[in-house]
């Protein structure tokens, strides 16, 4: 098994599906799921072959800013993209894995034209289109690549809009991850309504009561 420098985002995938002629070949991926706060977000990007982008690489690689100058610039030149997320009720109701699929999935749905295939990191969407599942798969395939960059900062932006509803915990920082002062701050003022009660820490504090803001 290679090691995580070893991996190389390539268009190997799409390219063998071209030559069996899939012509709409949709990366799938989400961000969000290891966070306590807030939803899992997910993308669906059909990458244009004639307009290729130089950088897309797996999103956790790259640098905020140059995330973000990918991201303009797939929506740009891209087929197509689409964007689902599934909230925190949804992800403390059906699980955290289950979620991630039904972001998955409302993403591939709004996306348009339909794609013919979907190139989905690491798990199964079942959305009604042919699909395979490639481990890493946000590390060795550009379209993967490229969702998983639209799905990072798309779900970025939303904590930084949080953030100003909840500056308490610092989640243009650690954008809802359990960091050092997430977990102090969730000591000090309790959850929010936003947060995962399904997950640990938070789990552990939801006999306090939820932080609105008002204190």
């Amino acid at each position: 098994m290679p090691s995580a420098r070893q991996y190389r985002c390539t268009w190997k995938f799409e390219r063998e599906h071209w030559k069996a002629g899939r012509q709409r070949i949709a990366g799938v991926d989400e961000a969000g799921r290891g966070a306590l706060f807030g939803p899992v977000v997910a993308a669906a990007v059909i990458l244009n072959p004639s307009r290729r982008i130089p950088g897309i690489n797996d999103s956790k690689k790259l640098p905020p800013r140059h995330r973000e100058s990918l991201a303009i610039a797939i929506k740009e030149s891209a087929l197509a993209w689409a964007i689902g997320s599934a909230d925190s009720e949804e992800i403390d109701r059906i699980n955290i894995y289950q979620a991630s699929r039904l972001a998955m999935q409302r993403a591939v749905l709004q996306i348009s034209p339909p794609p013919d295939l979907l190139l989905v990191d690491a798990m199964r969407v079942f959305a009604s289109i042919p699909e395979i599942p490639i481990i890493h798969g946000d590390a060795l395939s550009i379209s993967i690549a490229a969702a998983s960059i639209i799905a990072k900062v798309e779900r970025d932006e939303q904590m930084r809009q949080w953030d100003r509803i909840y500056p308490q915990y610092q989640l243009g920082k650690n954008k809802g991850y359990p960091t050092t002062d997430h977990r102090a701050s969730l000591q000090l003022h309790g959850p929010t309504l936003q947060h995962r009660k399904s997950f640990s820490p938070v789990s552990i504090l939801c006999q306090q009561p939820l932080f609105t803001g008002n204190r």
